[in-house]
């Protein structure tokens, strides 16, 4: 064996060109697939120190978490609920209602938790929280500004099959279909 993947290999001299053209196409999709799916670690802290600042920050959160797995012991541990306050109190162009939607949480419920800005919010609260905050960031990242993102995700996007992105992050899985979309813009990727 020579060691060299079979992609890779010389075609035979008995192969046409079609079959000498194969081999150095069969390369090629390969990489830009692992770029789009596989994230550099230092493009995923960058998110989350945007999210971070986005939820108030060092003012509000503890410490900063250095990896998802400081972000899910942050969650578990508990966030408090001014940093739900926080990040809502900076949205400008879209519903508070949408917000309300998109975290699981009545304005009712978060009216009566103002009075206790220090109480730590339940782990899919905080979640939910933290997960919105990323997306607004990459979306923010994507387009330039916080205004602009949150306008985005207020209205119809044609590659999100006409659905509204802050619809669609009432789910974990809507949230996803929004994050992939958003990575696919930042590489040039529209449908």
């Amino acid at each position: 064996m020579s060691g060299k993947p079979a992609a890779v290999r010389a075609p035979a001299a008995s192969a046409g060109p079609e079959r000498a053209a194969r081999p150095a196409r069969a390369g090629r999709p390969v990489q830009p697939v692992a770029r789009a799916v596989l994230r550099p670690a230092d493009e995923f802290a960058a998110n989350e120190a945007r999210a971070y600042d986005l939820l108030g920050g060092a003012r509000l959160i503890k410490r900063r978490p250095a990896s998802r797995g400081e972000v899910h012991a942050l969650l578990v541990d508990g966030m408090p609920y001014a940093v739900l306050f926080h990040l809502t109190s900076g949205i400008r162009a879209l519903a508070e209602q949408d917000v309300f939607n998109v975290v699981g949480i009545s304005e009712r419920t978060l009216r009566r938790q103002k009075d206790t800005p220090r109480k730590t919010m339940p782990a899919d609260l905080a979640s939910r929280t933290w997960l919105f905050a990323e997306t607004l960031a990459k979306a923010a990242e994507v387009f330039g500004s916080r205004e602009d993102a949150e306008r985005w995700m207020s209205g119809a996007v044609m590659g999100l099959d006409g659905a509204r992105p802050i619809e669609l992050m009432r789910t974990v899985q809507g949230a996803e279909l929004v994050n992939e979309f958003l990575v696919r813009l930042e590489h040039g990727v529209y449908t």
